[in-house]
């Protein structure tokens, strides 16, 4: 393969799906039908694939020895000695640095706080956060929020404490059972994940049982406290349509931690992208929630 070939295969492409999450926050607010919002959205998106692949190249050079160690991990770019560890850094520190400086002619400060934090969040995490248990869970769950939080950074929206929570507990969800599953398949003496054996499996379990209980209730609280808010307009059955978000929302959720149970959330991507539940799922939730609010 060729060297550029081989960079976007080390920059994770797969991965990408998670910087949809950019979208949630003008979206839920219902801001995405203005041309501007949607513009500065998307952009928004393209930057944090950007400075995402950029920091995915740097931590395959930190990691290119624990790599080695995995059995899939180690056919990495990097870790299998078919990219170059100096390419790899270099190209990964351009995209960061572009990234930071495309977030101040999209957005200003605030968008560069942001992209900034994810990559101080990434670069802590890699120099040793990473092996010390429970602290580690956050710092993985907090790239997850931080893109949600970009969304609304972006095109200057509020937060919602609400958003925040379903964001946060909906992020630590899904890396506790990727953690879940990793146990499972290398063992708490894994070479590549050392931190590994400071979870005992019920822990982790206790963690995702947490962690999808706020996230559910959190939801609720939004969803019926939302719908009235939407629009003066709106009739009743429009609120009804809304709040039936929460059905695909919470049979979505445990159709992930059935994943989990069965061991296939170490990769929650492939899960975005393979599972047909999941996405039949997702779809019905995101049209449940377009029509609430677009309608």
């Amino acid at each position: 393969m060729s060297p550029a070939a081989l960079l976007l295969r080390a920059s994770r492409p797969r991965q990408w799906v998670k910087n949809i999450l950019v979208l949630a926050a003008p979206g839920a607010a219902g801001a995405l039908g203005r041309p501007a919002v949607l513009g500065r959205s998307v952009a928004t998106v393209a930057l944090f694939v950007a400075v995402s692949a950029g920091v995915y190249l740097l931590n395959d050079v930190l990691d290119a020895d624990a790599d080695r160690a995995h059995p899939d991990k180690c056919r990495r770019p990097v870790a299998s000695g078919a990219l170059s560890g100096r390419l790899a850094a270099g190209s990964g520190l351009v995209l960061v640095l572009a990234a930071l400086a495309g977030s101040w002619l999209l957005a200003g400060a605030a968008l560069t706080i942001v992209v900034g934090a994810y990559v101080a969040v990434n670069a802590t995490y890699s120099l040793g956060a990473k092996t010390i248990p429970v602290v580690e869970l956050a710092f993985v769950a907090s790239g997850f929020v931080l893109r949600a939080v970009a969304g609304g950074a972006a095109v200057h929206l509020g937060i919602s404490p609400w958003f925040l929570m379903v964001t946060s507990a909906g992020a630590l969800f899904v890396v506790a059972g990727k953690r879940s599953a990793e146990l499972e398949a290398l063992g708490g003496d894994g070479l590549h994940r050392k931190v590994l054996s400071g979870y005992p499996p019920a822990f982790l379990r206790s963690v995702r049982i947490v962690a999808v209980t706020v996230a559910v209730v959190s939801y609720v609280l939004w969803a019926f406290g939302r719908a009235p808010q939407l629009d003066l307009h709106h009739s009743d059955a429009d609120d009804v349509v809304f709040r039936l978000s929460t059905v695909p929302f919470v049979a979505a959720l445990l159709s992930t931690e059935l994943a989990f149970e069965k061991g296939r959330g170490g990769a929650p991507e492939d899960l975005a992208l393979e599972d047909r539940t999941l996405q039949w799922l997702g779809a019905l939730w995101l049209a449940l929630v377009a029509f609430g609010i677009y309608t």
